[in-house]
């Protein structure tokens, strides 16, 4: 069966490919779904960072954190691209109505902000045109939170990638000092699994698993590693 029958839908309009990859923030989810999409030349969507986006526009607006039918308006009218960059230091640049605010939104103030808009269900149901509107010839390698439950749940291919909270710390830590950041080590941990329990207890599509993905722990792997074990996976699925 070719990829193309396995992601036919239901009214037989024959679907792209779909490489989704789930899981909690410092997973590495976003290194390898970008070197993913790179290796294959598919499509790249950082969905985490369209809730990145609607928090920085929310912030640069003053927009009131509870006032949801306008951060679901904002969300509606994003404008984005993703533009793949091996000279970039998170490897992509993202682009907000034509500017590039790929190192404006990585703040751990946007990340906070956004924790709590992807929370609110009208946000999330105002993205998910949006995000299914990536899904284009060649293929598309989705990562965020709910890529293989809920906005792509025919993918092809569902990974959930996941880390001990205190691995995953150090990782974001490393990768903040690295551009220059001074932050505490003891703030991010805290700030991290305030994250997951709201990721994993919001009552529209938390975080988990889908029940066909691949779960890796990647603790103890170097992204080297996790990449390998997904194109290999991709391989044995004939999309790679």
């Amino acid at each position: 069966m070719s990829t193309h029958d396995r992601n036919r839908g239901d009214d037989t309009t024959i679907r792209p490919p779909v490489i989704a990859i789930d899981g909690p923030s410092g997973s590495g989810k976003g290194t390898i779904a970008r070197k993913i999409a790179a290796r294959l030349d598919w499509n790249f969507l950082d969905s985490g960072a369209l809730y990145r986006l609607v928090a920085f526009s929310a912030l640069h607006d003053a927009v009131r954190l509870d006032d949801v039918q306008t951060l679901a308006w904002v969300a509606a009218g994003l404008e984005i691209r993703f533009v793949l960059d091996a000279t970039h230091a998170d490897g992509v640049r993202v682009l907000l109505h034509g500017e590039d605010v790929s190192e404006d939104i990585r703040s751990e103030a946007v990340g906070e902000v956004a924790s709590h808009v992807a929370a609110y269900p009208a946000v999330r149901d105002a993205l998910i045109d949006l995000q299914r509107s990536f899904l284009k010839l060649p293929g598309l390698v989705a990562d965020g939170r709910d890529m293989g439950t809920e906005v792509f749940a025919f993918a092809a291919l569902k990974l959930f990638l996941t880390a001990s909270v205190e691995e995953r710390a150090q990782r974001r830590h490393k990768q903040l000092k690295d551009k220059g950041m001074s932050v505490s080590l003891a703030g991010l941990l805290e700030g991290m699994k305030a994250r997951d329990e709201r990721d994993q207890t919001r009552a529209t599509s938390p975080l988990r698993p889908a029940e066909d993905a691949l779960v890796i722990d990647c603790t103890e792997m170097s992204i080297e590693q996790v990449l390998e074990r997904v194109l290999e996976e991709a391989r044995a699925r004939n999309l790679a």
